[in-house]
């Protein structure tokens, strides 16, 4: 399982993804290759200082310099409405020596939204200039200040308004995912929208949305005019998409990762989820993941098939372990 690494002139960066992209699947996805940049699971802040504890479990890379085991940075991602506790929190992060502080404005989730985080922010622009300006007041000047939105709430009226709120309090980049909450994740993903916003800031943007393969992420630079692009389901569906893009721009092109060469990866990253979680709950992770690569892999479909039943951690692991390495089966 040796990890490629390759310099790219732009970013390929691993999108933030609730219950899904966690430190495992960091690991794992960094260590394959291509990602430049990963953001963390969102935290959230309502009115008190997160502990030491809590970061530890969402970045336990905070040990390690904010880098996965591949050295990629990790950038802790925060959610709320509060301006004041988000700065105290960006403040706090920064002391334990974050490399950047990363706002949610995008998550559409319901139980977020109905308690004034993620995108329903979307419908005050002010709110989001004052919860940039109060972070950015509080972070230390050579920390970067960064945030991630979607289009809007329900429509695209405010899209601009919002995107100059965040750029013009302090913002130093903001990658948009192109779809309004109530969009979620249906297709399609609106990447002209992303060219407007980022005519209209002048500060990077990122693209993200609907990448699935080389050719969107060619598609959506193109439409877009980003250089950096944001990818999140799609990575974990073909976890050496990145690496096939850097590849590709560094013009030595490689054929995608069988099957047989992704089940040691698979097989470690249910290793690593057991030791994170109880064994009640640790079965769900791999059967989550397996179950989004039957998009690409038909194997995958077949062996999701094999362990949908299956709540034992033990068996599972075997199995897996197994299907990696057949010199280990009994």
């Amino acid at each position: 399982m040796r990890s490629q690494s390759v310099p790219s002139p732009a970013a390929v960066i691993l999108a933030p993804m609730e219950g899904l992209v966690d430190p495992p699947m960091r690991d794992i996805l960094t260590r394959i290759g291509g990602i430049d940049r990963c953001v963390s699971e969102f935290m959230r802040v309502t009115d008190t200082a997160l502990n030491l504890g809590t970061v530890e479990r969402f970045i336990p890379e905070m040990h390690h310099g904010w880098k996965t085991r591949a050295g990629v940075p990790v950038h802790p991602q925060l959610l709320g409405s509060d301006a004041h506790w988000l700065g105290v929190n960006a403040a706090q992060l920064a002391q334990w020596g974050a490399p950047a502080i990363d706002l949610n404005f995008g998550c559409p989730a319901k139980t977020v939204n109905r308690h004034g985080g993620g995108a329903s922010l979307l419908r005050e622009p002010e709110q989001l200039a004052r919860i940039v300006t109060a972070v950015r007041a509080a972070t230390p000047a050579g920390i970067p200040v960064t945030a991630k939105m979607r289009l809007g709430y329900s429509d695209t009226s405010l899209t601009l308004d919002c995107a100059h709120a965040l750029a013009e309090s302090g913002a130093a980049e903001i990658a948009v995912h192109a779809r309004t909450k109530m969009d979620g994740y249906k297709p399609p993903a609106h990447w002209e929208w992303i060219a407007r916003i980022r005519e209209a800031v002048k500060v990077p943007v990122i693209a993200n949305g609907e990448v699935w393969d080389q050719a969107d992420h060619q598609r959506i630079e193109a439409v877009s005019g980003c250089d950096s692009v944001m990818i999140g389901r799609g990575l974990v569906v073909q976890p050496d998409l990145a690496l096939r893009i850097s590849l590709a721009r560094a013009g030595t092109p490689v054929e995608p990762m069988d099957w047989q060469a992704l089940l040691p990866w698979i097989a470690e990253f249910f290793t690593q989820t057991r030791a994170r979680m109880i064994d009640r709950h640790s079965p769900g992770r791999i059967k989550q993941w397996l179950s989004l690569m039957t998009r690409q892999y038909p194997e995958a479909t077949e062996l999701f098939a094999q362990l949908r039943r299956e709540v034992q951690a033990d068996v599972i692991e075997q199995r897996l372990l197994e299907l990696a390495d057949p010199r280990q089966a009994a």
